[in-house]
């Protein structure tokens, strides 16, 4: 790798480890914690890469973006952030940078596109960046899970293509349709939200469509639209001229599913699908847990409860939580404790006393099999913090042969200790699993059957 980087960082560690491991790939690095040194150092004509955090203690990276790119129109800038907010990727795509990574982030993936990023020569002029108030909404998270929608969503903000927007009860499915509307170039325009059940009759559907003409039309849970109404709705879309709405639906069925089975008509399903978002499920998103609920906190103050804080073992009891009500039930649980906690931080014993009154996720291979997941993202995220955000390379083979190891030995446990049968268990090749219990060490014990 060859030329020279511009790092912006108020993270000491963060400009350190950059420093070296582009120092190290052949790169010239000049780092610094300050907005208004970097500008300097883009004027003078220094850098053929820029990397700059968001927050620094001069000034807004993303504010910034505008004058760096009027300075220097052909400097690729990759963004960092901490602050993950639905605003953050779409003021990035806007002004087109070349990259832009949540922390913590993968440092060799961001090696592999600074290395892109120095072979590129031309950037298109970049869109005014525009003020919102996306902070104030709960689309935050730094999971990847959530970056993956937010990048998703700021690509399609300003296009026509309809979006269909899928996920479970309590995810969040309204509030990211709404923010597709008022952060796109509809904004100014009507906005109409119909619930699928309203959607009865030819002139509703088509009085509704006209009336939004231009602006957004929501419609939530598609996938319960009857035979009649999927007739009638498919007539008016059809029928719409130009300058009719953008569509955009949101349901918790799989609609394909739906469509493939022939509940659901084929012909709107490709009409309202030109693009489908997952919202992902707080189980499958919990290193967002602390920032929903420092959020949920402040949100509970505006209106009128007691200011608390919740301390790191309260959050550590929120992580073991299934969620099954998502992130509705998780601000309805974060208010109550806001209520019954007699402490200015809420303890953890506070929080697993009031968890105990939540219903139980019900049992089974699949809910064993969400807690499993999320028990293991748990572990995962107090790893990457313990070592910072960064831990050692090698990081993917290290963690399957950790799970592997207790995995081989209790499915051996469980088979009596025959290998045959424990690799049907398993479900791999008989040679396979003796080459693991080899290399794992594992004594096959012949305990108990349990299978």
């Amino acid at each position: 790798m060859d030329g020279t980087i511009l790092i912006a960082d108020d993270d000491d560690a963060i400009r350190k480890v950059l420093t070296q491991a582009f120092t190290r790939a052949g790169c010239k690095v000049h780092a610094t914690s300050l907005a208004n040194t970097l500008m300097r150092w883009i004027k003078e004509g220094k850098g053929d890469l820029v990397i700059s955090d968001v927050a620094l203690p001069d000034g807004n990276g993303l504010q910034k973006l505008p004058e760096m790119k009027r300075t220097r129109p052909d400097l690729p800038i990759i963004l960092i952030s901490a602050k993950n907010s639905i605003m953050t990727a779409i003021r990035a795509e806007e002004e087109e940078v070349f990259a832009y990574l949540p922390k913590p982030f993968d440092l060799y993936d961001l090696l592999r596109r600074a290395g892109d990023a120095l072979k590129f020569k031309d950037r298109s002029t970049p869109t005014p960046a525009r003020n919102g108030e996306a902070d104030e909404l709960p689309l935050v998270g730094r999971s990847p899970e959530m970056q993956k929608l937010y990048q998703l969503l700021a690509k399609v903000m300003n296009t026509d293509i309809p979006v269909h927007i899928a996920g479970e009860s309590g995810t969040g499915k309204s509030l990211i349709a709404r923010s597709v509307h008022e952060f796109s170039d509809r904004r100014t325009m009507p906005f109409a939200s119909m619930a699928s059940c309203l959607l009865g009759d030819g002139e509703g559907i088509r009085g509704m469509l006209e009336n939004a003409r231009g602006g957004t039309v929501v419609i939530e849970e598609v996938g319960e639209l009857s035979d009649v109404a999927q007739q009638r709705l498919t007539q008016a879309l059809d029928a719409a001229k130009g300058g009719g709405p953008r569509i955009l639906t949101t349901t918790q069925k799989d609609l394909q599913e739906k469509t493939e089975s022939g509940q659901f008509r084929s012909d709107l399903f490709f009409r309202l699908c030109g693009i489908s978002a997952q919202v992902p499920t707080l189980r499958d998103r919990i290193q967002d847990i602390p920032l929903l609920a420092a959020h949920f906190a402040v949100r509970a103050e505006r209106q009128g409860f007691t200011p608390k804080t919740f301390s790191d073992e309260a959050l550590n009891e929120l992580a073991r939580y299934s969620w099954p009500g998502n992130v509705r039930q998780l601000e309805n649980f974060c208010k109550q404790l806001t209520v019954i906690s007699p402490e200015m931080q809420i303890t953890g014993a506070t929080a697993a006393e009031a968890l105990r009154y939540l219903p139980s996720a019900p049992g089974g291979i699949a809910d064993a099999e969400l807690t499993l997941s999320g028990a293991v993202k748990s572990q995962l995220l107090r790893y990457f913090e313990l070592h910072g955000g960064l831990p050692p390379r090698g990081l993917y083979h290290r963690v399957l042969r950790e799970i592997e190891e207790p995995l081989i030995s209790l499915a051996l446990g469980a088979s009596g200790g025959n290998k045959a049968k424990c690799a049907e268990l398993l479900g791999i090749n008989r040679n396979t699993l003796r080459r693991k219990i080899e290399l794992h060490r594992i004594t096959a014990k012949r305990n108990k059957t349990l299978v």
